[in-house]
């Protein structure tokens, strides 16, 4: 029965609420035109590029693509690109409960195929370990959350009530990357989706690591999105940095190497190559290596069951990567 720890939706229930009441928090519908599906606008300046047509895609065409993928479960998260983190306060707050009660929602109607993903308003440690609690309630089994708050690395944000909140609650933060700045560099040949997103999580988890979130949090369960980015490759420069680096003046108050951290870490398989995805289980375990597809969106694994038997694993290794270990990994699962 295999499970996808990594997917997207946005449910019809969130485009009806943005229509109805999304201008009470800055968050509006802007019309694509020949029938394509809307962007959104939000009233701090930021327009996001118009939902792509799987994003929003009947519940029937996504169970057929689950089908399709010989897959049982799915965990579905909003889009990250639309936590509109440049919100004041309050509304960035009602925004996110609106993102929850809609995907929430639409996930219990369809409960039997399809778990929730929250996200939180994290403006405000205080906001988003509030909703986050709320969110648990909604039956949320996990939460996502970007490499960077408008352009901060995360691990940089003063965030640790929220990061109490979910070790207390026992919920796995999936890391997740976001761009909301123009980046020149990658503007072509996709280098968006081969680089800067895997760029992001590296920076990502590297200032979580860093800046002794693991430290303080030693039950807090993180997941890291597209295989952790560059982070696997990177271990032996981060370890070395580690070492030689000013702690006092970079602020690295890790009390391990980041090798160490790695093994805590859980990590989706969305890696496109057989030969890297041997290399991320061997690196890091097995163990924390679970099926995902970020099924929406062009760089999507669309077969990931075929990418895991490439790999050459044994039967019981891919049993452990396709179920065992989402179990393991996200334990509010039913």
């Amino acid at each position: 029965m295999p499970i996808d720890i990594h997917a997207h939706y946005v449910p019809p229930q969130l485009l009806s609420a943005i229509d109805g009441r999304g201008a009470y928090c800055g968050v509006r519908l802007l019309p694509s035109g020949n029938g394509k599906p809307p962007a959104l606008g939000f009233d701090y300046g930021f327009r996001v590029r118009p939902f792509f047509p799987q994003l929003v895609e009947p519940v029937e065409q996504r169970r057929a693509s689950l089908d399709r993928q010989g897959l049982d479960r799915q965990l579905v998260a909003t889009w990250p690109d639309i936590y509109g983190y440049g919100l004041a306060k309050d509304a960035c707050a009602h925004w996110h409960r609106m993102l929850n009660d809609t995907l929430g929602e639409w996930c219990h109607t369809n409960s039997d195929r399809f778990s929730f993903v929250a996200s939180v308003p994290l403006v405000d440690a205080a906001d988003a370990a509030a909703e986050l609690d709320r969110a648990v309630g909604l039956g949320a089994v996990a939460v996502m959350v970007p490499a960077n708050v408008e352009g901060v690395n995360i691990g940089e944000k003063p965030l640790d009530p929220f990061w109490a909140k979910a070790e207390a609650l026992g919920l796995p933060v999936i890391l997740h990357p976001v761009l909301v700045d123009a980046a020149p560099r990658t503007a072509k040949f996709a280098l968006t989706q081969i680089a800067q997103y895997t760029f992001d999580t590296t920076l990502g988890i590297g200032s979580i690591i860093f800046s002794g979130v693991l430290d303080r949090f030693p039950a807090l369960s993180i997941v890291l999105s597209h295989g952790g980015g560059t982070f696997p490759y990177l271990l032996g420069r981060f370890d070395v940095m580690h070492a030689r680096m000013d702690r006092a003046g970079q602020g690295d108050v890790a009390q391990c190497d980041p090798s160490v951290y790695a093994s805590r870490i859980g990590y989706d398989s969305i890696v496109h190559a057989p030969k890297a995805l041997r290399f991320l289980a061997d690196t890091v375990g097995i163990e924390r290596v679970a099926l995902g597809t970020d099924e929406s969106f062009p760089p999507a694994d669309r077969d990931p069951l075929a990418s895991v038997k490439a790999a050459g694993f044994s039967a019981a290794d891919i049993e452990l990567i396709t179920e065992t270990n989402p179990r393991r990994l996200f334990p509010r699962l039913p």
